[in-house]
């Protein structure tokens, strides 16, 4: 037979109070009817593609992509970008505040324990509640207590809140990743654009040559009647031309190796070490199989955005769990007494217990509001993830289709330099002989610098689509390897009202 003074009753009725004012605030509070999202996550499917992104046998980019152009001081570059470079920095601290955050809303699913203890010098007056001798008696309190809170998570607000915050910082790590591709392939198109520099510069150094010695001929022509001053001031006027053209392409090699001492984020100085780029041509690598699906894993601004999209389906998970009465327990067992004694003795002892409610009933439309700000959210993330992955698939498709028309223009530039180099043969040895005037020597030479010209800047439009196709193929980053990789079902469904 349970004794009068046993706690049992007062613990059924105090739990049996809980669960009726429970239900009494689950159909009394506030609602979210009518609130909801249709946005939905493309898929691949959704995208024209076949044409543009035709299967192949190829494989995907290897983190080490660089090396394929065989040059040592590029892949030494952006080694020393990766350890140096603030963009850099600054992702690793966004990662660090996310990792943060993450651990900060993983507390309130475990309980808290906290311990106090105090001593408090009182004076109770005569004429309030405290009878004599307590009353105009100055006494000591000793208090010492340990409490114990927990919040029961019955609607899942806190897990929610966790995994918001876990898929914020995956985005964090997935975005480092990209600014890590970025700045890799930046720092490649820069020195890319370096090696082209100096191969124009290496054409104004002929090209000085050249209109040197035909005024060394112009000279030896005039001698002999057979030229006048005004043909060899022409003479002159081309090889001053040729001399400036130089000294501007040997100041533009300059500002793009502090260019790039400032993307590695060593100071302009750093750059001026770069020594002339010796990149080797590369056969443009076959795409891989089923591309277009398999991107979603590969690209790592999709992969962010993708968990974008994950944390804003957890914060409407957050927001309704809000419109749900908080339930929690709370225990606290210590020792409290006046008297000026050893407080730690039975007598002394103070124990409280009980679960406490607070249900939103009204609360002037907050709620409501705060879950439309979140739907909000949620269609932005993927309106966000769609236009990525968009952009994706076309920036993938503009690189081969660059390349492969460049393709069909080398053979034919290459060709054209061929005539272009013997027609300014042909007209300067004429011209020495007296057959051919100065003029046709030089419009000869025009049309085989142009040609020139126009071959390095081909050769260098190629490589850096080849570059731009390496950093669309996402630049060997792969999201399961990294433990980033979105587990489905999509976050639409999730977000549904």
């Amino acid at each position: 037979m349970t004794s009068a003074s046993s706690p049992a009753p007062r613990l059924r009725a105090i739990a049996i109070c809980t669960l009726s004012i429970a239900m009494l605030g689950l159909a009394g509070c506030a609602s979210f009817a009518g609130i909801g999202s249709d946005r939905q996550l493309a898929q691949p499917d959704s995208f024209a593609t076949d044409r543009s992104l035709p299967a192949g046998q190829g494989a995907w980019p290897s983190t080490d992509w660089v090396k394929q152009f065989g040059d040592a001081q590029l892949s030494t570059l952006i080694d020393e970008a990766m350890a140096a470079s603030p963009s850099l920095q600054q992702a690793q601290a966004r990662i660090a505040a996310a990792s943060a955050l993450a651990e900060s809303k993983g507390a309130p699913l475990l309980p808290s324990i906290t311990a106090e203890a105090d001593v408090t010098r009182n004076l109770f007056s005569e004429t309030t509640i405290y009878p004599p001798p307590y009353g105009g008696s100055w006494y000591n309190e000793k208090r010492a207590f340990l409490s114990l809170g927990y919040e029961l998570d019955v609607w899942g607000k806190n897990h929610a809140a966790l995994e918001q915050a876990v898929s914020n910082r995956k985005a964090a790590e997935a975005t480092a990743q990209e600014t890590r591709l970025v700045l890799a392939s930046s720092i490649a198109s820069t020195y890319s654009q370096l090696a082209t520099e100096y191969a124009l510069h290496a054409v104004l150094k002929r090209t000085v040559a050249q209109r040197e010695l035909l005024q060394n001929i112009t000279a030896d022509r005039v001698k002999t009647g057979l030229d006048t001053q005004i043909e060899r001031n022409q003479s002159r006027g081309s090889s001053a031309d040729a001399r400036a053209q130089l000294v501007q392409s040997e100041g533009q090699i300059i500002l793009t190796k502090q260019q790039l001492g400032a993307l590695i984020g060593k100071g302009p100085d750093r750059g001026l070490q770069i020594t002339e780029p010796q990149m080797h041509a590369i056969a443009t690598p076959a795409l891989p199989q089923n591309l277009p699906l398999n991107l979603l894993g590969r690209r790592p601004d999709i992969v962010a955005a993708r968990w974008k999209v994950e944390a804003a389906t957890r914060g409407i998970d957050v927001a309704k769990a809000r419109f749900y009465p908080d339930i929690n327990i709370s225990a606290s067992v210590g020792f409290d007494t006046l008297m000026n004694a050893n407080p730690f003795t039975a007598a002394s002892k103070s124990i409280a217990f009980g679960p406490a409610i607070s249900l939103p009933i009204f609360e002037g439309g907050a709620l409501r509001a705060n879950l439309k700000g979140e739907y909000a959210s949620y269609d932005l993330a993927v309106g966000s993830y769609n236009q990525t992955l968009n952009d994706a698939y076309g920036d993938v498709a503009r690189q081969i289709t660059a390349i492969r028309f460049i393709d069909q223009q080398l053979p034919i530039r290459r060709e054209a330099l061929n005539s272009s180099t013997r027609a300014y043969d042909l007209a300067k040895e004429r011209y020495r002989i007296g057959l051919a005037s100065q003029l046709v020597v030089l419009n000869a030479e025009t049309a085989l610098l142009a040609q020139q010209q126009t071959l390095i800047n081909i050769e260098a439009n190629r490589r850096n689509q080849q570059i731009a196709l390496f950093k669309s193929l996402g630049g060997g980053f792969n999201a399961q390897d990294a433990g980033l990789a979105v587990t489905e079902p999509a976050a639409a469904t999730t977000a549904r009202p």
